[in-house]
């Protein structure tokens, strides 16, 4: 009986606590200020999600700048007809917020990568290159290659203004499930030397 009283007595204080946090403040007033730091908080981790994913960033260190970078700048995601032009996040990071947040807390590899120096030359580059495209490779076909399909999908080529093998090749890949990468690697960045006949796909 005296334990259920406690308990009670407890729940109680809890509660008047709850209802009256402070003697200074009123509850609103904590209220208001929790929800602008909140806001504030929310803002400032979205802008610097956000200021991650620009170009500007990713080739902010060497050794995007003067490898991959500069292939890139060779292909038709950075320079075409349309003039529409696909940067790095838009390849390799989810639009999704969830998705998103898993592949930036994944990307820490790559600031100890950073830090260690393990690419931080050509040569130590084209080491680790074949490396590290199957990890994109492997991540583009777990996901179905989502990020292609931001502005990629089946259901919006016009087949018939394709050329025959590639309209042949698209319907094959449809009927197979198959996926954007199990074709398309080499579309952004040079592919990797040593690369075996199941890396091909």
């Amino acid at each position: 009986m005296a334990d259920e009283q406690r308990s009670r007595n407890a729940l109680a204080r809890l509660w008047a606590y709850l209802r009256h946090p402070s003697p200074s403040y009123s509850i609103l007033t904590i209220w208001a200020v929790g929800l602008v730091i909140g806001i504030t908080f929310w803002g400032g981790f979205n802008w610097a999600v956000e200021a991650s994913n620009q170009m500007e960033f990713c080739i902010s260190c060497h050794e995007m700048e003067n490898n991959v970078y500069r292939e890139y700048q060779k292909t038709v995601h950075y320079r075409n007809r349309s003039g529409v032009q696909a940067v790095c996040a838009d390849c390799h990071v989810p639009k999704e917020w969830g998705h998103k947040i898993v592949r930036k807390i994944r990307a820490t590899n790559e600031l100890w990568g950073k830090l260690t120096g393990t690419i931080s030359t050509p040569e130590k580059f084209e080491a680790k290159r074949l490396e590290l495209a199957r990890h994109e490779w492997k991540r583009m076909k777990t996901t179905d290659s989502r990020e292609c399909r931001n502005c990629h999908g089946y259901e919006g080529m016009s087949v018939e203004a394709q050329k025959q093998r590639a309209r042949k090749q698209h319907e094959m890949a449809q009927k197979d499930k198959q996926t954007c990468i199990d074709c398309h690697k080499g579309i952004a960045h040079q592919k990797p030397k040593g690369m075996t006949e199941e890396d091909e796909g």
